[in-house]
């Protein structure tokens, strides 16, 4: 759908996922649509993974759209009838586009935050990436490894906790032609090269590094998590003179995407950015 093509008044889109009540993305999207002139709802969905093939088929043609959270990114993958080429390199569709209408119905898979990652990292290194670590080795991880192909960085460092369980991330670098560096964690001299480190892994697992060895002058920390907002590795690589960016900025870039290819319109990214931050810092004041 070009930019130009009229777009539906009234739509339907859904996040899924499991727990899901604490997503952002409905804010997100809401304000998005709002900006349109779009009188779409976008709700959140309880699904596991067991539950995704009934959900799916249970939806009627006013859906656009899906967004998912993982583990469903990568069970869904055998439930659509399409799968963009990225999508099948990184093993995971954090998108589903609905084509067509009626029989012809198809489910598309995409995913929107490799190149959610490169808009975000791009803003603030438009001279482009040199040495880059990620932290972690999870889905998220896999999605780093393409930005930063994307991005001209084909050897990176990965630091991870436990080798053992890294064969899903080596098979995802295998279909991307990419040859990142296992070291075993926290990879000190690694950090200490980096230009760009992505942090991928869950709340508390750089505390550590925060008293340790926080980013500094000249690097860029992306640290995907967003609430509680900084964690003490993006705070004490702040105060280290490091440029940083929080996971809101990656929700908002990954939505925006979604938002463009459901509506062919370019998304309002200001706008959605101000709402996340807006629900961010109110669910701050209520914890």
């Amino acid at each position: 759908m070009s930019p130009l093509t009229a777009v539906p008044a009234s739509r339907r889109a859904a996040v899924l996922g499991s727990p899901i009540a604490h997503s952002l993305s409905p804010v997100l999207h809401a304000a998005a649509y709002q900006v349109l002139g779009l009188r779409w709802s976008y709700s959140a969905i309880e699904c596991d993974e067991a539950q995704l093939p009934a959900v799916l088929m249970g939806l009627d043609e006013s859906f656009v759209g899906l967004s998912l959270t993982m583990p469903l990114k990568r069970a869904v993958l055998p439930l659509l009838d399409d799968v963009s080429e990225l999508a099948e390199a990184v093993g995971a569709a954090n998108t589903v586009v609905f084509d067509g209408v009626g029989p012809f119905l198809r489910r598309r898979g995409e995913n929107t935050d490799v190149p959610g990652m490169v808009a975000a990292i791009t803003a603030r290194r438009p001279d482009g990436v040199r040495n880059a670590v990620v932290l972690g080795a999870g889905g998220t991880a896999a999605a780093a490894l393409a930005a930063l192909r994307e991005l001209g960085v084909d050897r990176s460092v990965v630091v991870v906790r436990d080798q053992a369980r890294t064969g899903e991330l080596q098979r995802c670098a295998d279909r991307l032609g990419v040859t990142p560096t296992l070291v075993d964690w926290p990879g000190w001299a690694a950090l200490g090269e980096a230009d760009v480190i992505i942090s991928t892994v869950p709340a508390g697992a750089t505390d550590a590094l925060a008293s340790q060895s926080p980013a500094g002058a000249g690097q860029l920390l992306f640290d995907v998590l967003y609430l509680p907002w900084p964690t003490p590795f993006a705070a004490a690589s702040l105060a280290a003179g490091a440029a940083v960016i929080g996971g809101l900025e990656l929700l908002v870039q990954q939505a925006a995407r979604q938002v463009e290819l459901w509506t062919g319109r370019p998304a309002p990214v200001e706008a959605m950015r101000a709402a996340g931050e807006a629900a961010i810092a109110s669910r701050s004041v209520g914890s």
